[in-house]
């Protein structure tokens, strides 16, 4: 889409019986802490944009509304169900966000 270098969360699998309780968000959630701390500045995903029902081997890639809870925004759209989205990263690698050490009152970020 463009040079800006990411990191990809290309496919979340989920057990059947422990599904629809969000542990899709947690998953995501999981896999940028690991980005930020291995110093990624961009993560993206592909998830479904579902239009209605859809049958739960389409969602192996995550829905899009995970992916907004956890903070990502659309960057594209290359078909009607298939947003790209992305969550730049902040703060030090392994940080929370707002953890870094300030100077003269500014955050290091």
């Amino acid at each position: 889409m463009d040079p800006t270098p990411v990191w990809s969360i290309t496919c979340l699998f989920i057990l059947p019986r422990v599904r629809k309780r969000g542990l899709s968000i947690r998953l995501i959630e999981e896999a940028v802490r690991y980005a930020r701390q291995q110093g990624a500045r961009v993560v993206e995903g592909y998830p479904v944009a579902p239009e209605g029902e859809y049958p739960p081997a389409f969602a192996g890639t995550g829905i899009a509304s995970a992916y907004e809870r956890a903070g990502f925004r659309e960057v594209a759209r290359r078909s009607p169900t298939r947003p790209v989205m992305r969550r730049r990263l902040r703060g030090l690698p392994g940080k929370p966000r707002g953890a870094g050490k300030t100077r003269g009152g500014r955050g290091l970020r």
